[in-house]
């Protein structure tokens, strides 16, 4: 009998046991599962953090602060004596798009650039001027943005020569923690490939950006596919990981697209954490490769095809701490539309998929005094609902075999009533994908994928299907057509 997807006691878990971590832009996360991947109850911990952010683009995280959250996890998770040595593995996930430059010993030199740092943004304005954008993009399945490391390269360069002329390497912020922990910067083949260097055919690191960047391909780890464990010698701190393999380190869109169940190419992730995306996983890469999207190479024989967007719940924390809501916004959300809602641009740390607008801020319109903040924060949930259509629109043409949108992530957990909302902007049936920590879920099944083959896995939990509504399709489109107008005249100039 299939095991259903709810959390087992230890004494009930199937072996072997995977540690799974999750590093996302606002905690650590980790915890055990078993090999259905179903989560042992009791051993989840998580530790809070927050990105240091100012007004000039900086999005930064201190690399020894995680380390340390990560020993935390641990600590909390794989100290228990009853686990014996039945933990099998441990994998990690992060954020993707990190860097962190190193010395020789491999301290860091830099704090950890997140995905949001757009200090970057002359940089990118320069590399457009030398290299071909669209080449570049159909090789790397990247464009040229800040969120890569090109450009941060280049702005490290002009701006921090000494940590620059310094720097043995240049890791991910896994690779950091691993090398810490194991000895070994383990990045698998999508950490490598969110850097936006790698040749999404090829799996070799691109010559152009290379010398573009004024680094060397020995600066960088080598992909490693992410069912290539290695066995080092686990730290004594933590007995219970005596025996367990230790798996290259994966970016979270990769881990969160198996974790909500879209395994092929006929189910599309809408990802709705702190930063959301649109994601489906194909065989092979997606040629030709729309101008608006990424495609990264995961794996020997896969890649993930999507587009990114910076601001999500970071939208919706942004409205709730600095607006006055009503206690409850289930009503807001659930309400029907109304042409008095503000149109909001919600690009409050720049711009990804599809416009690649580094610097692009947010844009309230139709704001006047009888506005309240209840309408202001409508709009910000229709907003961006639009910027996952305007992804969807450069995406149904590469990947029209989908047939299924899943949304998961913390967004669609604490506000469901918002996927009636992208139901209706997208004009297609939304899931929910109700499992809490469906990146951490997917990261553990990935490396059960190795450890335990033969097991059968526990399914997705999932709850309501939201139909769009035809009555609503008229509004939708005209303030999809008011978005675009907003988009041109205010926000594509600025790339």
């Amino acid at each position: 009998m299939t095991p259903s997807d709810t959390d087992v006691t230890l004494d009930a878990a199937l072996d072997p046991l995977v540690v799974a971590l999750d590093i996302g832009s606002t905690a650590t996360r980790g915890g055990v599962h078993d090999a259905s991947g179903r989560r042992v109850h009791g051993l989840q911990h998580k530790v809070e953090h927050a990105f240091t952010v100012a007004p000039d683009g900086t999005s930064v995280i201190d690399p020894e602060q995680v380390t340390a959250e990560v020993g935390e996890v641990l600590d909390a998770v794989a100290g228990d004596r009853r686990l014996g040595t039945r933990i099998g593995g441990v994998a990690m996930d992060t954020f993707a798009a990190s860097l962190i430059g190193v010395d020789a010993a491999g301290r860091a030199l830099t704090p950890c650039l997140t995905y949001a740092d757009s200090r970057s943004a002359d940089a990118v304005a320069a590399l457009r001027e030398k290299l071909d954008e669209h080449a570049v993009q159909q090789r790397t399945g990247t464009r040229l943005h800040t969120s890569y490391h090109a450009p941060r390269l280049r702005w490290l360069a002009a701006t921090q020569p000494r940590v620059v002329a310094e720097a043995a390497a240049w890791w991910s912020l896994g690779e950091f923690i691993w090398a810490r922990l194991i000895g070994q910067p383990l990045a698998g083949t999508s950490t490598v490939a969110w850097t936006g260097l790698l040749d999404r055919r090829t799996g070799e690191l691109d010559a152009e950006l290379l010398e573009a960047a004024g680094a060397g391909p020995e600066q960088f780890s080598a992909p490693r596919d992410p069912a290539r464990p290695v066995s080092p010698q686990a730290p004594a701190r933590w007995p219970a990981l005596a025996r367990a393999v230790w798996f290259p380190v994966i970016t979270d869109g990769f881990a969160s697209n198996i974790g909500a169940g879209a395994l092929d190419a006929t189910v599309l992730t809408a990802a709705t954490a702190t930063s959301g995306a649109l994601r489906v996983l194909l065989e092979g890469a997606a040629d030709p490769l729309p101008s608006g999207l990424w495609n990264y190479r995961v794996s020997k024989d896969r890649t993930l095809l999507g587009g990114a967007i910076n601001d999500v719940g970071r939208a919706v924390s942004w409205a709730q701490s600095t607006l006055r809501l009503s206690p409850s916004p289930a009503p807001v959300l659930s309400a029907p539309p109304s042409g008095a809602t503000p149109l909001v641009l919600p690009y409050l740390t720049g711009e990804r998929a599809p416009g690649w607008v580094g610097g692009a801020r947010a844009v309230f319109g139709g704001v006047s005094a009888a506005t309240d903040a209840d309408a202001l924060f409508r709009g910000i949930v229709e907003g961006v609902a639009m910027t996952y259509a305007r992804v969807a629109d450069e995406l149904h043409p590469a990947a029209p075999q989908v047939v299924e949108v899943a949304a998961a992530g913390r967004v669609s957990n604490d506000q469901p009533e918002w996927l009636q909302i992208l139901a209706d902007v997208l004009g297609q049936p939304v899931t929910h994908v109700t499992r809490r920590r469906a990146t951490q879920r997917g990261t553990a099944l990935l490396a059960l994928d190795v450890l335990a083959p033969d097991v059968s896995r526990a399914p997705r939990a999932t709850g309501a299907t939201y139909e769009p509504r035809a009555e609503h399709a008229d509004y939708y489109a005209e303030r999809r057509r008011l978005f675009a107008e907003a988009y041109e005249r205010l926000v594509a100039g600025m790339s």
